[in-house]
Formats: structure tokens, C-alpha cells, sequence
């Protein structure tokens, strides 16, 4: 063409969680046999029933003709001041309605937190890293992510060590992100160690980002607190929503709330930035935002809220104890959210395989897995050539370290224990095959 019409960060762009779902289609075109999907965090293409009192707060006010109109940029006022108080009332930073801005679901928001910075203004993040941060901050740098790794023999527990250092002799860097819950290991980091990256990013005064989806899916509660409780006078945005917890993905609502804004002039025209980038766009969706106080402050809510969490920490503990078990392996029990990563601990070889049936998949998956390419990726496709069974590959979570991460979120029992049994099967014929 012309004149290059190629974003410079366009090769930084990675979801590797839906691209193996393209792999998979073509398996299951090539065997006629169902997929185990173990790639997304769907709830409810799990199998995950929406209770009818929730049905029925979404069905009544889909009735309403206000549903189906714009709302405010920010989001409505009364949603954004019921999510407020609620805030308040914890004790910790305080807001007002007006430090809260609705999006269309989280990735519309962490598209633009990274896109309005200033390109010289990078914001370090974990390794592994939820791929929606890591691809958006490196595509608007046009640069590789800045990362501080998380440890696997540490529980998954960030180095601080090297996340001072990083932050120390890189001035680019202006944000620090935290997932906490973390995706894709499960792990909660708890308040002394939040505390300290609280403290560096005082002390070297940057903002903070946090990805808090999951914040109220916490298994043991004991040491775990969102960051508004421990943020104190940092500038930070926390980011929030519906689609995990309710469940509601296909609502596509979430939000931010902004912490101490009016204490940093610079970080306060940023934030409004971010506002007026919404307002290009109008508004986000209105039906979601309507049933936000309904649903949260709902009798039953608290009560199956709980129920739920300690299915998944059943389920954790459950797919935990069975790839324990594979040699080569790390595997920690997920202290939250809804994910297990395995970690290979083995050093892998490229003879390493799966025996694969059908000649057409196998060939298929040949030619997906040339010399060179990463060992996990190999392993996560030939389990899909061989078992059916999609799960991603942690080097597509931004990280060196080789590994796949799946889901606690299948319903049904006797399946779940099927799949990890066949998981752990794969990673001791794939470990011994050498």
C-alpha cells in the first residue's frame, strides 16, 4: 500500500485462550467427536444454571422502556452510587459515584486504560499474565510487555525482589498491574504482600491497575482484601464487573473505580481522558447497570454466592489432589477464581508425544507443531488430536515457563473427575514418551 497502515503494536496482539478454539473446530470437523472445553472461563457454556430469582430481576427490568434507551457516559447514577456506599462502608478509600465509569465489559476498559497512555509510559505486569493486559500495554508501547514473574514453588506469589528492581532502573515505567485473584494461576495474593506493592508504587510514584473480576470469588476470605482497603493515598483504577459472578459474560458490563485521583493532577487528567474516550462512544450498555443493586443487594445473593465458591474450592482441591500426582508437575491449589495452571517442572524434549488415533488429525496437528515450536503448545495440541480435550498453553500467558492452564467450572461430577484423569494421563504418557 501506499503508506503502512500497520499499528506498530500489532504483533503484539495474542489471545491465545480463543485461537486454540480454532484448532479445536477443525479437530472436532475432522473426528465428528465433542470438544471438552476447557480453554474459557464461560460459566455458563459449562453448564452453570442461572438462579431464577436472577432471571427474574434481569427479566423485569428488561420490561422496562428505560432499559432499551442511553445512559449517562459514566454509567447510571444510581448504579455508580450503590456500588459507592458499598465501597464506603468497608472503611478503606472513599469514592463518590462520579469516581466510578462503566464499560462494555472489562476488555473495552483495559483496552483503553492502556491505549490513552502516553506511548513512553509503561505499566509493568505478572508473568504469566492474563493476555488481554500483557497484548493491549505491549500494543500501545509497540514493545515487548515489562513483567515481574510469579513464582509456581512460592504458590504463585509475585518476586518482589525483581519487581523493585524492574521498577528501579526502568523509568518508562509509570503503572504497576496486580490480578488479585489472579488469572491464570487462582492464586490470592494476600494483604501483606498487596501492601508492598502498594508501597513501591509510592515510593517510586506511579498508579496502580488492578484487575479485581474475580474479587468476590476468594475461597478463604482470611487474608484476602480488595485493593481499596489497602490502596491508601496511590492513585489507582480498579477494575470490576458482572460476568463472572453473577455469571452474566455475555452482558459485557464492567467498571472501574478510581482511587485518589484528586491527589495527583496528572493522573486526574488521565482518568479524564478515559471519560472522555466514552463519551466518543456515548455510553455502555444499559440493561446490566440496571440490575447491578437488585442483584447484589438481593436476600439470596450472599447465601449462594457462598454455595458457589465452595463448589469451586471443592473442585480445586479435587483437580489439585489428581495432578499432583504426575511426575514432572507443580500444581497449586487455587486459592480463588476458577482457574488451575500445572506447571512442567520436567525438562522437556522436542520426542516427547501423545499417540494420536485418526492419521488425518495426526497429520493435522504435524503440521501445527513444526521443529522449534513452543513444548507446552505441542503438548496442548496433541491433546486435542489425541483426547479431544482443549486447554491453553501457558506460554500464552506472556511467561517462559511451560504449562496449560484449565477450569473448575464443569458441572457435572462424573465429568469433571473424567477430565482430569484423562489430563493427568496425557502428562505422564507426554512426560515418559521421551
Amino acid at each position: 500500500m501506499r503508506t503502512n497502515i500497520v499499528h506498530i503494536g500489532a504483533s503484539e496482539l495474542n489471545y491465545e485462550i480463543r485461537r486454540i478454539a480454532d484448532t479445536a473446530n477443525e479437530v472436532l470437523r475432522l473426528t465428528g467427536k465433542p470438544i471438552i472445553w476447557e480453554n474459557i472461563g464461560d460459566p455458563v457454556q459449562k453448564g452453570e444454571r442461572i438462579p431464577p430469582w436472577i432471571k427474574e430481576i434481569i427479566g423485569r427490568a428488561s420490561q422496562d422502556d428505560c432499559a432499551y434507551a442511553y445512559c449517562p457516559t459514566r454509567g447510571l447514577e444510581a448504579t455508580r452510587e450503590f456500588l459507592a456506599a458499598r465501597l464506603n462502608a468497608r472503611g478503606g478509600v472513599q469514592i463518590t459515584a462520579d469516581d466510578i465509569l462503566f464499560f462494555n465489559g472489562l476488555g473495552d476498559a483495559v483496552t483503553k486504560v492502556y491505549n490513552l497512555l502516553r506511548r513512553e509510559a509503561r505499566v509493568i505486569g505478572p508473568s504469566p499474565s492474563y493476555p488481554t493486559h500483557s497484548s493491549a500495554e505491549a500494543a500501545h508501547a509497540g514493545s515487548a510487555p515489562i513483567t515481574y514473574r510469579l513464582l509456581p514453588a512460592q504458590g504463585w506469589m509475585p518476586d518482589l525482589d525483581e519487581l523493585r528492581n524492574r521498577i528501579k532502573y526502568n523509568e518508562s515505567i509509570a503503572g504497576l498491574m496486580i490480578i488479585n485473584p489472579d488469572n491464570p494461576t487462582g492464586a490470592v495474593f494476600p494483604r501483606a504482600v498487596v501492601r508492598e506493592m502498594v508501597r513501591l508504587a509510592r515510593e517510586f510514584n506511579l498508579f496502580i491497575v488492578a484487575d479485581e473480576i474475580y474479587s468476590n470469588m476468594v475461597y478463604d476470605h482470611s487474608d484476602y482484601a480488595p485493593l481499596s482497603d489497602l490502596i491508601e493515598d496511590v492513585p489507582a483504577l480498579a477494575l470490576k464487573g458482572i460476568s463472572k459472578e453473577v455469571p452474566w459474560p455475555g452482558s459485557r458490563c464492567g467498571w472501574i473505580e478510581v482511587y485518589n485521583q484528586q491527589k495527583r493532577p496528572m493522573f486526574r487528567r488521565y482518568v479524564r481522558s478515559l471519560l472522555d474516550a466514552k463519551m466518543l462512544e456515548v455510553c455502555s450498555t444499559t440493561l446490566p447497570q440496571m440490575v447491578i443493586p437488585e442483584l447484589f443487594g438481593h436476600s439470596e445473593f450472599p447465601a449462594w454466592q457462598g454455595a458457589r465458591n465452595r463448589r469451586f474450592e471443592s473442585r480445586a482441591q479435587r483437580a489439585t489432589e489428581i495432578m499432583s500426582q504426575c511426575p514432572g508437575v507443580i500444581v497449586n491449589k487455587p486459592g480463588g477464581a476458577f482457574y488451575v495452571t500445572t506447571v512442567f517442572t520436567e525438562d522437556l524434549n522436542p520426542s516427547m508425544h501423545l499417540r494420536i488415533e485418526d492419521s488425518r488429525v495426526e497429520g493435522y496437528i504435524r503440521h501445527l507443531c513444526p521443529p522449534g515450536v513452543q513444548l507446552d503448545r505441542k503438548f496442548a495440541y496433541e491433546l486435542l488430536g489425541a483426547h479431544n480435550l482443549c486447554v491453553v498453553p501457558l506460554t500464552g500467558f506472556m511467561t517462559e515457563l511451560l504449562g496449560f492452564r484449565t477450569t473448575l467450572l464443569e458441572t457435572d461430577e462424573a465429568v469433571f473427575e473424567a477430565t482430569y484423569r484423562t489430563l493427568a494421563g496425557a502428562v505422564r504418557e507426554f512426560i515418559e514418551s521421551s
